[in-house]
């Protein structure tokens, strides 16, 4: 079982920049494909952005594109999650998520991880 913990989090003015980590810990994670995700009050878990740990290859959902950067850092099993021009509708509770993604497997749907942080509260006022 992959252990997960985000920090990062806070509020921030509309075109303003926050970076979120995700620490992860438990096993090693070759293989692993990480994502981000978002949940704004009485909407769906939203798919951000993902990346696979061993290759490096990055995923955005479009309305993240030119804006949010996924990384990873592998000595230190952390992901990030640098995002810039931050927009009020951006606002929600993000979560880390890791999953063994095979073939075929929808990465952008929660369903196909199956481990997640706890979340950490982005709010951008105007």
């Amino acid at each position: 079982q992959v252990q997960l913990e985000e920090s990062g989090g806070g509020l921030v003015q509309a075109g303003g920049s926050l970076r979120l980590s995700c620490a992860a810990s438990g096993r090693t994670f070759s293989g692993y494909f990480m994502g981000w995700f978002r949940q704004a009050p009485g909407k769906e878990r939203e798919f951000v952005a993902g990346i696979s740990w061993s290759g490096g290859n990055t995923v955005y959902v479009d309305s993240v594109k030119g804006r949010f950067t996924i990384s990873a850092d592998n000595a230190k099993n952390t992901v990030y999650l640098q995002m810039n021009s931050l927009k009020p509708e951006d606002t929600a509770v993000y979560y880390c998520a890791a999953g063994r993604l095979s073939v075929g497997s929808n990465y952008q749907s929660p369903d196909a991880y199956d481990s997640w942080g706890q979340g950490t509260q982005i709010t951008v006022s105007t």
